[in-house]
């Protein structure tokens, strides 16, 4: 019998090396060849920091604060180490657990009462082994590593996400700054006029009609300023937040209008995307842990082996303790389900459509990654020519609110004239200060859909030694 034991541990060891359940396959998503929208010559995804193209110190800076400062990223990041613990301890439970007992009594009870009192010793260590047979653990550790893999993912979507979201609102800072210039120029310029119309009226040259009217388009640019100070500040208590700070005053770099466009984005290959962006990424690494769950599941299905062995001394007497010879005992058992009612069978059917659930939502994730550059890729190309027309549109109703009021100083034409001028350059200046901050977005947006770019120095020379 002692040689027929270790031969059955060593077939069991030897036989526990298969896994119940599918092995995991990549998905094989079909991507179109190129973008729509897609104007650019190279193929390839532009790998850098791709808000350095700004070229605004000011947002780098800001940018650098909120990866090493923002809540959200720090929560991330201790999610990861959690999930690399959760590796570890579904790990352990693939080999022996060894725990060790001591005691000690006296008394003349054990069962039955005894006209002797007598001492009772002992001490061994225990070992506790269920053999992985099916590949329930391993399945499980399977499933640990990618869950690990997701929240790594999930990190890189935060960060990625931050990013954009300080620039963008970095950007809408700049156009709030540039309309409250706006609203204040024309307050002041409205102001001047004012005086100059009032002064007329006092003398009787003009109708009150006229001094109405500017007292109105002056109101209008008063109460234009608080607006764009209260959307200031709402700008300033977003971007203190995603820094990880109390709301405060931000600094601000270049202006808007001095802000320069990136040059030509190179957007690369749709299955290029499949590779970049981390939330594709992510929902694979779920679908992979979800497959795993699968084989677990069936796993449980199927009886589960343990070995139990200890090895001590035990003694009647303290003096025999050392002096005794050594106790031992070892056992294997085998624990099976027998009649549960369909509850095994349901647990795997309820993990496989949970991994064609997974598989689906990965599928979704793709096809709103497209949908995102898409939209990005047509959104900068027809800014770019809405922009153009804005910037027409400005010089015209600047230039024509100089000339109304030249006119109607000499006498030629009515004051209705002047205040139509008026009204158009101001709704001109305020409305290319938005375009510009569209496509200064649109931009930030189009990098955010393609996966972005490298986010530390570190992990753009990794990725490139790797590619040695």
């Amino acid at each position: 019998m002692k040689k027929i034991f270790p031969v059955i541990i060593i077939l069991i060891i030897g036989l526990s090396g298969c896994r119940m359940g599918p092995n995991f396959v990549r998905p094989d998503y079909q991507s179109p060849k190129a973008f729509r929208f897609d104007t650019a010559t190279t193929d390839t995804i532009v790998n850098l920091k791709w808000w350095k193209l700004f070229n605004d110190p000011v947002l780098d800076t800001l940018i650098k604060i909120a990866l090493e400062e923002n809540k959200d990223v720090l929560v991330a990041a201790a999610r990861i180490e959690a999930a690399r613990s959760t590796v570890g301890y579904n790990k352990a439970d693939m080999f022996p657990t060894i725990n060790v007992a001591a005691g000690a009594s006296r008394g003349n009870f054990s069962g039955a009462k005894f006209d002797n009192t007598s001492n009772n010793f002992y001490a061994y260590p225990e070992l506790l082994w269920e053999i992985d047979f099916w590949g329930k653990y391993r399945r499980l550790t399977e499933e640990a590593r990618a869950e690990l893999l997701a929240s790594e993912y999930s990190m890189r979507a935060i960060q990625m996400s931050l990013i954009s979201s300080v620039a963008s609102s970095y950007f809408q800072l700049l156009d709030n700054k540039s309309k409250l210039q706006i609203s204040r120029n024309t307050l002041a310029s409205r102001d001047s006029g004012l005086i100059i119309i009032q002064a007329k009226y006092d003398y009787g040259t003009v109708a009150e009609i006229d001094l109405n009217q500017s007292q109105v388009q002056r109101a209008i640019a008063a109460a234009s300023a608080p607006v764009y100070k209260r959307y200031i500040a709402y700008n300033e208590s977003e971007l203190s937040i995603l820094l990880g700070r109390n709301p405060d005053y931000i600094q601000t770099g270049i202006k808007l209008y001095d802000q320069q466009f990136p040059p030509e984005i190179p957007t690369g290959l749709p299955s290029q995307l499949l590779e970049r962006r981390p939330d594709i990424l992510q929902a694979e690494a779920y679908y992979m842990a979800q497959n795993a769950r699968v084989g677990a599941a069936i796993a449980m299905r199927f009886p589960s082996i343990s070995l139990t062995g200890l090895l001590g001394i035990a003694s009647n007497d303290l003096s025999t303790l050392t002096t005794g010879g050594m106790a031992w005992s070892a056992s294997a058992n085998l624990l099976g389900p027998l009649f549960q009612f369909g509850k095994n069978k349901r647990r795997v059917e309820i993990e496989r459509y949970n991994t064609q659930a997974a598989l689906l939502n990965y599928e979704s994730t793709v096809l709103q990654a497209f949908k995102e550059v898409e939209d990005a890729l047509i959104t900068i190309e027809t800014l770019h020519e809405e922009l153009i027309a804005q910037q027409s549109r400005f010089d015209a109703a600047v230039n024509a609110e100089m000339l109304s009021q030249h006119r109607y100083d000499k006498g030629v034409t009515s004051y209705l004239e002047v205040l139509d001028s008026q009204r158009q350059s101001f709704e001109a200046q305020l409305d290319y200060s938005q375009t510009r901050q569209e496509l200064l977005n649109a931009y930030v947006q189009l990098y955010k859909a393609l996966g972005g770019g490298w986010i530390s120095e570190v992990e753009m020379n990794n990725a490139q030694n790797q590619n040695n």
